[in-house]
């Protein structure tokens, strides 16, 4: 397993999720603000290019430059803030998902299913 391989899949696809958490909020901002500018953005967003963040931001900069940079600044925000809490928090949630999967699996492979007896009467 090649450990650094996997660190870079992993920010790739953390990367790409800070993006879209990063277009919501601005889309939330402009709906107070701009609501024209919101829908634009939407639409543009509901194409599916912004499952890859990078992918996404370069050809929001190609129509919005403008907009491009406020959805990276709000990005490198967000980043800022989540990484901080973020290793721990991943262990964690990885440990009790694993902890819970492991104890519904032993309760399903351990259940006794007792055939039902006639009952004497």
């Amino acid at each position: 397993m090649d450990i650094k391989h996997v660190a870079k899949a992993t920010s790739r696809v953390l990367a790409s999720y800070l993006t879209y958490q990063a277009v919501r909020t601005v889309a939330h901002q402009l709906r107070e603000t701009n609501p024209g500018e919101a829908i634009w953005l939407h639409e543009f967003s509901s194409t599916g290019k912004i499952q890859d963040g990078e992918t996404y931001l370069q050809e929001l900069f190609q129509v919005k430059p403008e907009m491009a940079f406020r959805v990276m600044t709000v990005r490198e925000h967000l980043a800022r803030e989540v990484t901080d809490f973020l290793p721990e928090m991943v262990r964690d949630r990885i440990q009790q998902d694993n902890m819970e999967l492991r104890r519904g699996y032993l309760e399903r492979v351990t259940q006794l299913s007792i055939p039902d007896t006639p009952s004497d009467t």
